[in-house]
């Protein structure tokens, strides 16, 4: 599947480098320098992701994200900001609270923007590649609307909660390892974090919200990782 990336940056140089380097990446891209338009390109074009420079005049790239996350028709687009500066820990809590789903510090590999991109697209795919509602041992998912009900009543699941969940069910029977769920669920590169224990306090927490009679059906498989087997 071809992937569309939205590409928002005020340096012309450096936007069109990326934007080559993408497209020579099986990339479809659109950009613009004006990051007042580029909402209204992510509402006509429906990229698949957004990657925004922070640092712009007007509209900076964190308030660029929040109104790409509080608007209802692209609140499902992920955003890679990336900083020409090194940013602190109240820069990065910034860009989580309004919404990004990565970072990238100037000058950076490209290889390695294109990994980010890569991985952030597949956490976003888990719920994407099953549109339609999952129906098993009385729960009801409805990825769309990242909505879970069993037997009628709703369960409040966190998103990674919710990720796990959709992504176990919809791979039935599949054991998943921790290096796979750790990449596709967490965006982690399993060369730089391989720690089971992440997955371990979600898996505890999501059995407990689920209930032990489905519960058991999630099976920890030591060594190895987890499957669902109804």
């Amino acid at each position: 599947m071809r992937h569309k990336a939205l590409i928002v940056d005020d340096d012309k140089s450096m936007l069109q480098i990326t934007r080559r380097y993408l497209e020579n990446h099986d990339f479809q891209v659109i950009f613009t320098e004006n990051p007042s338009e580029a909402l209204l390109l992510a509402k006509d074009s429906k990229p698949d992701l957004i990657i925004t420079d922070a640092e712009m005049p007007g509209l900076d790239g964190f308030s660029l994200c929040k109104a790409v996350k509080e608007n209802s028709e692209t609140s499902d687009i992920p955003v890679i900001i990336v900083s020409g500066k090194k940013l602190g820990e109240g820069d990065i809590i910034k860009g989580y609270e309004r919404g990004a789903d990565d970072y990238l510090i100037k000058p950076f590999s490209f290889p390695i923007l294109l990994a980010k991109a890569n991985a952030v697209l597949r956490r976003y795919d888990v719920p994407r590649q099953k549109s339609e509602r999952i129906s098993k041992l009385n729960i009801t998912i409805d990825p769309s609307g990242r909505a879970v009900k069993i037997q009628g009543k709703t369960i409040n699941l966190t998103r990674k909660e919710f990720d796990l969940l959709v992504i176990l069910m919809t791979k039935e029977g599949k054991v998943l390892s921790i290096p796979y769920l750790l990449e596709t669920v967490w965006g982690y590169d399993p060369a730089d974090y391989n720690d089971p224990h992440t997955i371990e306090v979600h898996m505890s927490s999501l059995r407990k919200k689920l209930g032990p009679r489905i519960a058991k059906h999630f099976i920890s498989l030591t060594g190895h990782g987890y499957k669902f087997a109804p």
